[in-house]
């Protein structure tokens, strides 16, 4: 595969350490008909870059695994550890609401199928919000960096229209460059080709692949069991457990065929 794009970045793992920890994760929801057991009990271990698929029907527990691990749903019980390059260890749950925001701003680009961007702002100022958010906002290299992330996933000529004048395949294109914004260890991405054609999917693996292979860890949720061989690791789910681990596998290069 002839790569999309080089990028560097400072901090990236590159001996596939062991990133995150999942333990014993549960999650229950009060509801007016009782209680709901969304997780229950989920152990795992991610090592920095790996292409992590986890895979089930809906209902399954995915997005609210994915919850758990940016911080963005509070556990029920269980603990999720998140390992810095540097050699620190975070227990994420236990962060105050201030420093989480400031952990996940951090260390998490998010990914959504719906792609989030907000209409009233142009494709640069879309992909400045998270440098804003955490702190890092300089204007004038804030938007050097927007303009350098679009050119990474060929929109630069694209860079001050609006959302609603691209395609949706370029939507999810810029999702991912604001997803790299703060220069993130890990992304997440939550059903990212479900609304995608075929081969507007298939360039958004090519990228996925590309971001592995420099470092990055990628846990992607999907349905799809058909789209299992594209990761490098596959967690299936089923009624709030893992009920299937791939293991902890990291080839030469990502198979795409």
């Amino acid at each position: 595969m002839k790569p999309l794009f080089s990028f560097s970045s400072v901090g990236l793992a590159d001996n596939h350490e062991l990133l995150l920890q999942l333990r014993q994760v549960c999650k229950v929801y009060k509801t007016a008909a009782g209680n709901f057991t969304a997780l229950d009990g989920v152990t795992a271990d991610i090592h920095a870059g790996e292409f992590v698929g986890v895979i089930g029907k809906s209902g399954a527990g995915k997005t609210t695994l994915l919850n758990m691990i940016t911080g963005a749903d509070t556990l029920t019980s269980g603990e999720v550890i998140f390992n810095s390059s540097e050699g620190d260890s975070t227990s994420i749950h236990n962060l105050s609401e201030n420093s989480m925001a400031v952990w996940r701003g951090n260390n998490v680009g998010i990914i959504h199928q719906s792609f989030q961007l907000l209409p009233m702002l142009n494709l640069v100022e879309n992909i400045m919000l998270p440098l804003d958010f955490s702190g890092h906002f300089q204007r004038r290299l804030s938007k050097e960096r927007a303009i350098e992330l679009l050119r990474l996933v060929e929109l630069e000529d694209h860079a001050y229209k609006l959302p609603a004048y691209i395609s949706g395949g370029q939507k999810q294109r810029v999702a991912i460059a604001r997803s790299l914004a703060n220069d993130p260890p890990i992304i997440v991405a939550d059903e990212p080709t479900g609304s995608l054609d075929s081969l507007t999917a298939e360039t958004i693996f090519e990228i996925f692949a590309e971001l592995v292979e420099q470092g990055r860890t990628i846990i992607m949720v999907t349905h799809d069991n058909n789209l299992g061989p594209r990761f490098s690791r596959r967690l299936q789910i089923a009624d709030g457990q893992v009920v299937s681990d791939s293991g902890f596998r990291l080839p030469d290069t990502l198979e795409l065929q």
